[in-house]
């Protein structure tokens, strides 16, 4: 039989219990709680801090069915629609998580995946009486939702004036990862890309644009990928089918660049020794010590802060300078990258 104070450690902290730690009234709390005027800021900021203390997680469900009995209330709630585009967005989901609780605003996820699509995803929400919507994962060029609720996109380019954007430049980290390579004496470059989605499209025209200013346009080489460790062993064995390897590999994120070097090396080629690879995304597999991988680096964290102030912004009506926020990348250098082999 667990312990008394196990118990109660395990048992879910509830308004009473904030109320408690915050020396107000359960009443006041949730007024917090729900966004709802007659707390003044110096109030909400020690309910917030006691919430935060205790570990307390509002029901968001409930919250989001009490909230619709009020046309005019807000919910709090965030729904994310997030693809299956590798370990990326799972940086991008504990930014948002950690930015959401810090506003008072709660998330609702919804996967995209190959047999659930953009409306499906975005269906799955309206239960929910959400505030606004965030997109990891580009299903298509307009958001469903734009212009109905505040929506932001996280990481490609959406030409809509409803819609907020933050992303990363494609365009110089593909420069950057290029002429990394072409410094190191790469003619050879070639890249697997991501599949036909709109971010894979943009990084793929960033790569044809970054070989053509190197004077490298006949050596344009592109290998059909995904966003999946499986679609990188896929290029890297046509790779080896072909027989006629590149110097050097530009992959779309670092999944595909670990699976593409592992591949090569069952294969016999040397990793960097014969080919050099550059991943995307400097995620945590870049950094294990057996890979220690060459990564164009993005900052999930700083672009989840953007995003959930760009909602908090637009749902609470503060001024908003701009639609379109883009970060720059920077390469981190490890050992996957080298010169070529001299023949």
């Amino acid at each position: 039989m667990a312990a008394e104070g196990d118990w109660h450690r395990q048992r879910r902290v509830t308004l009473a219990d904030v109320a408690k730690r915050a020396h107000v009234s359960k009443a006041l709390v949730s007024i917090v709680m729900r966004g709802a005027p007659g707390a003044s800021p110096a109030t909400r900021e020690k309910v917030f801090a006691a919430a935060r203390e205790l570990g307390y997680r509002p029901d968001v469900r409930a919250r989001s069915l009490a909230s619709q009995r009020s046309a005019n209330q807000r919910s709090r709630i965030i729904g994310v629609v997030f693809g299956m585009a590798g370990s990326f967005h799972f940086d991008l989901l504990e930014g948002l998580y950690t930015y959401a609780d810090k506003h008072g605003y709660g998330l609702v996820l919804s996967a995209l995946t190959r047999g659930r699509d953009e409306q499906q995803a975005v269906q799955s929400l309206n239960e929910f009486r959400f505030d606004a919507l965030v997109m990891l994962g580009p299903a298509a060029r307009v958001p469903l939702m734009a212009g109905t609720v505040p929506v932001v996109v996280i990481g490609w380019q959406v030409d809509h004036p409803a819609v907020d954007v933050v992303r990363t430049s494609d365009e110089l980290g593909m420069e950057q990862g290029v002429a990394h390579l072409v410094a190191l004496g790469h003619r050879k470059i070639a890249h697997i890309d991501g599949g036909r989605g709109l971010i894979a499209t943009s990084r793929r025209r960033a790569y044809r644009r970054a070989m053509r200013r190197h004077g490298l346009e006949s050596d344009i080489r592109i290998y059909h990928g995904g966003e999946t460790q499986l679609d990188g062993q896929r290029a890297a064995r046509t790779m080896l089918d072909e027989g006629d390897l590149p110097t050097a590999i530009v992959a779309f994120n670092d999944d595909e660049a670990v699976a593409a070097m592992g591949v090569l090396s069952q294969g016999g080629v040397d990793v960097p020794g014969r080919v050099s690879v550059i991943g995307w995304d400097d995620s945590d597999v870049a950094r294990l010590s057996h890979v220690d991988l060459t990564s164009v680096a993005q900052q999930p964290l700083e672009m989840a802060r953007l995003a959930i102030e760009r909602i908090v912004a637009r749902t609470e009506r503060y001024s908003v300078q701009g639609r379109e926020t883009v970060l720059e990348p920077h390469l981190v250098v490890r050992s996957s990258t080298g010169p070529p082999t001299r023949t």
